[in-house]
């Protein structure tokens, strides 16, 4: 897996100002990927970040980089709760919830709608997404409910990305990218 991929996918997560990220990755087979992953998760794990194919396909797979400590945090959230339960999620911790992700992918024809939770995005939003309401802003997500907010966190979503990029352009490898989780 090209370490630029993830610097230009995934900084905000990188740069612990975001859950996580997704992105999609071509791969020759099975073993390059697992390959992959493991390796990234040697560099990262010790920062606080966990990477994970969601789905694998027959030559692509949806990678997943996440920080534990902030994706159980923003389950936890009253309103992320509901709507997980209302999905069919029995149980909010971490792993389950991210188990369950992977079934939904796996069983649904369409893609699960509440992704946004376990991206970091504001559980208003994701309701509003669901709900198929009026979106006010779309940038990293569609925006529902607070978009001056949500444009500073895009702004300084695109700034940490340019940053990152050019640091990791200048030399700088992914595994000194990431800071560090405040749990870690």
């Amino acid at each position: 897996m090209c370490d630029e991929t993830l610097v230009k996918h995934c900084s905000p997560t990188l740069a612990g100002l975001k859950t996580a990220n997704m992105f999609m990755y071509s791969f020759e087979d099975n073993s390059a990927l697992m390959c992959d992953v493991c390796r990234l998760n040697k560099l990262l794990n010790k920062k606080g970040l966990r990477v994970i194919p969601l789905k694998i396909y027959e030559n692509k797979a949806l990678i997943y980089i996440y920080r534990p400590d902030r994706l159980a945090s923003d389950l936890g959230n009253k309103k992320a709760e509901k709507v997980l339960r209302q999905c069919g999620y029995e149980c909010n911790t971490e792993s389950y919830c991210i188990g369950k992700l992977i079934s939904r992918l796996t069983s649904c024809d369409e893609f699960p709608h509440e992704i946004g939770l376990f991206l970091g995005y504001p559980p208003e939003d994701v309701c509003g997404f669901i709900e198929k309401k009026e979106c006010l802003l779309t940038g990293f997500w569609k925006v529902y409910d607070d978009p001056e907010k949500a444009e500073k966190k895009f702004a300084q979503f695109r700034k940490c990305t340019k940053v990152y990029y050019s640091c990791f352009c200048e030399g700088c490898p992914i595994e000194k990218l990431a800071v560090r989780s405040l749990n870690n």
